[in-house]
Order: structure tokens, then C-alpha cells, then sequence
């Protein structure tokens, strides 16, 4: 009977007006069954390999040298290209300092090429000025020490050779540090403002027309300076100033200490003290230093409790009465106590503002920057990446 073929009627019916249906829509809208009638690519045989997978970027380093450190650059750099291919990295980019840029440019290139990691072949100067456009950035940076004294190289335990210094920045471990800020003048811009932005903006403004302005009222006009080791205020700077270049190429450090021994009767001078919020206190001194880390050349420590990265600064008031007066201040230092005496203050805090009766020389990392009467510094905790070895 016909409804024993019923189904399969139906079922005819429906496979007739699909093929009917898939040919109209051919024919009207080919590019809706374009995709339908496409056969997926077959992958290519090689990539089903495993040992074939793209390869990673080279890694780049740029190397911002100092070179009045060296009397022929090529040795030098072939040293580094050797060193760089045994260990996987590419051609560094080479970028020289000048008397006019001493460092901040080329680190801002430098950032620009988008390398792996900036390194400074220099002085404590060269490290201070590239760290500076570092500052607040996640670029490491990478020390290859070439100075006379290698301060921060040296509180954070890293080689003083060539070779070894650059296995470190090439193959070493992050680590975030402190940064001082050093701003000379007014206490502003104040803790509540865009420090980051101020930083940067302050210190591309401490410009030689800013000096001159200045010059006229016997002190540095306002200015903003990054500081990794220490920054101090009267002898310790006067020393600075003082050390004969053509000695310090001769015998390296110890030219400090003969300028020293020339400074030891440096004039005093009076200076109110303001650390965090405590009161202000008084001292007649001879000088005030503020460290980031406390370790001084050869081997003596200054401020034993300093460290790159515990968030605060140390600061030291010296107010030593002539030559006698000395004998505390060096048998702290040779004895690494932090427990002082009398003519002898430390602090240790996050902010400290130092107001002097008369213009001084202020040094930060053994840069002398000129004559001021007041000075603030603030600690910028973990506010650089540094490259230290893996141990």
C-alpha cells in the first residue's frame, strides 16, 4: 500500500531538494559556497617536526663607553664582540660619550634601539648619567667597571675584569636598587607630585644656562640629580674637586686620599638638619654625606648599615674639631661601627633636607656639581633594574 512507501517518499523528497537547493545557491551565490567547497591546506611536512620551531631574536647589548678611559678603543671592543658571540648574543651597539653628553643620550638611544640591556664601560659618573634615563624604566642596566673607583660595582659584588663583568651582564640575574634624588634648592616639588615625571623633567633641565643664572647669587640654581652610591655636601666634595686627573690616572684611588690630607682643616660651616619628620636639629660640620650604600675605597665602610635596596638612605654629619677631632670619625669607619661619637651624626631615613650658612661644593657620585646652601635628598626605592650574577 502507499503508505508503506510513505518514508521513503519523504525521505526522497528531502535529498531531491537539498541537491536542487546546493545547485541554485551555486549558481546565485557562489562566493557563500566558496568557502564550503574549500579544502583546508595541508600543513607542510616540516611542520610537523618538532626541532624545527622559529628561532628567538637574537639578543642585543649596548655598550656606552667612556673613552677617555682608554687609549685604543679596538682592542676593546673586539674583547667584547668575542665575548658576546661565546655567549649566544649578538653584534653590541656601540655608543661613545662626549663632553657635552656624558651618558644620558646615549642611553636614551639606547632604549630606543630596543636592546636587551645597557651596559656602561666607565667611571661611577658614566653609571650615574646612563641609570639616570634607566630610572623607572624595566631596561637593566650593567656595569663593566672602568673608573678609578667602581663604587656601586663594588657594593654589589660584581667582577672589576672586562670579561667577567660582561658574562654577568649577559647571562646575570635582575635586581631592583634605591635611587637617590638629589634636588639642590627649595624643598620642591614635594612627595605628592608625579615624582617619575619630575625627576626626568628636572633633570633635562639642569642646563649650563641654569648655572650661569645661578652663578650670579653665589649657588647652583634649582636642580634635580639621581645619585647611586653618595652624594655629600662640603670636604668629602672639596676632595673630589680637588684630586689631581693626571695623578688619579697614575695611581688610581689613592690620589683621593692625598687630596684628602689636604682638606683635613676645611673650614666649618653651620647647617640645620631635617630628616623625615623629626625636628630639626643644628651642627657646626665639615661635611655631610648621604649614601645609598656605604662601602668606600679600599675596602672601608663608611655607613655599615647601608644597603641598595632597603628603602632608605644613610646620612652622616661630620663635625670634627681640627685634626684631633678626625680620630673618631676614622676609627668608626675602620671599625664598621654604626654607634658614632659626638661630632658625629647617623641618620637613617627617607628624606633629609640640609640648609647651609654659606655656599658649599655638593658632589653626587664624585661628579662635582658647583656651590649650593641647600639641599634635599629622597630615596627612590626599587626604582632601577641592575644586572648582578646569578649567585
Amino acid at each position: 500500500m502507499l503508505s508503506d512507501y510513505l518514508p521513503w517518499i519523504v525521505a526522497g523528497i528531502v535529498v531531491l531538494a537539498l541537491v536542487i537547493g546546493g545547485f541554485v545557491m551555486n549558481r546565485v551565490a557562489p562566493e557563500v559556497t566558496a568557502p564550503l567547497r574549500r579544502r583546508r591546506a595541508r600543513p607542510h611536512r616540516g611542520h610537523f617536526r618538532s626541532g624545527e620551531e622559529q628561532e628567538a631574536p637574537v639578543r642585543r647589548a649596548a655598550i656606552i663607553i667612556n673613552p677617555t678611559k682608554f687609549t685604543d678603543l679596538r682592542p676593546v671592543r673586539e674583547r667584547i664582540d668575542k665575548t658576546c658571540r661565546e655567549n649566544g648574543w649578538g653584534e653590541p651597539v656601540y655608543l661613545e660619550t662626549t663632553a657635552d653628553d656624558t651618558g644620558a643620550g646615549q642611553a636614551a638611544a639606547a632604549v630606543r634601539e630596543g636592546v636587551d640591556v645597557v651596559c656602561t664601560l666607565g667611571g661611577d659618573g658614566t653609571v650615574r648619567n646612563v641609570a639616570s634615563v634607566l630610572v623607572g624604566t624595566e631596561t637593566p642596566l650593567a656595569i663593566l667597571p672602568a673608573g678609578t673607583g667602581n663604587l656601586l660595582a663594588r657594593n654589589l659584588d660584581l667582577p672589576v675584569g672586562l670579561e667577567a663583568a660582561l658574562v654577568v651582564a649577559l647571562t646575570g640575574r635582575n635586581r631592583r636598587i634605591d635611587v637617590g634624588e638629589l634636588r639642590i634648592g627649595p624643598d620642591e616639588p614635594g612627595p605628592d607630585v608625579d615624582t617619575k615625571s619630575a625627576t626626568q623633567a628636572a633633570t633635562q633641565s639642569a642646563t649650563q644656562s641654569a648655572t650661569e643664572s645661578a652663578a650670579d647669587e653665589g649657588g647652583l640654581g634649582p636642580q634635580t640629580h639621581h645619585f647611586l652610591v653618595m652624594s655629600g655636601i662640603g670636604m668629602d666634595a672639596a676632595i673630589m674637586a680637588g684630586t689631581n686627573e693626571s695623578l688619579k690616572k697614575k695611581v688610581g684611588w689613592p690620589a683621593y686620599l692625598v687630596s684628602g690630607a689636604k682638606h683635613l682643616i676645611s673650614p666649618e660651616f653651620r647647617v640645620k638638619v631635617r630628616v623625615d619628620h623629626e625636628p630639626e636639629f643644628r651642627r657646626r660640620s665639615r661635611m655631610v654625606v648621604i649614601g645609598n650604600c656605604g662601602r668606600l675605597l679600599g675596602g672601608l665602610v663608611l655607613m655599615p648599615s647601608a644597603l641598595v635596596d632597603d628603602g632608605r638612605l644613610d646620612a652622616v654629619i661630620a663635625s670634627p674639631r681640627g685634626l684631633v677631632g678626625w680620630v673618631p670619625v676614622a676609627t668608626r669607619v675602620v671599625t664598621r661601627q654604626r654607634k658614632g661619637h659626638p661630632t658625629l651624626d647617623h641618620k637613617v631615613c627617607t628624606e633629609i633636607r640640609v640648609v647651609v650658612d654659606r655656599p658649599v661644593p655638593v658632589q653626587v657620585d664624585g661628579d662635582v656639581l658647583g656651590e649650593a646652601t641647600e639641599v634635599t635628598a629622597v630615596v627612590r626605592p626599587a626604582a632601577l633594574t641592575v644586572r648582578v650574577s646569578q649567585t
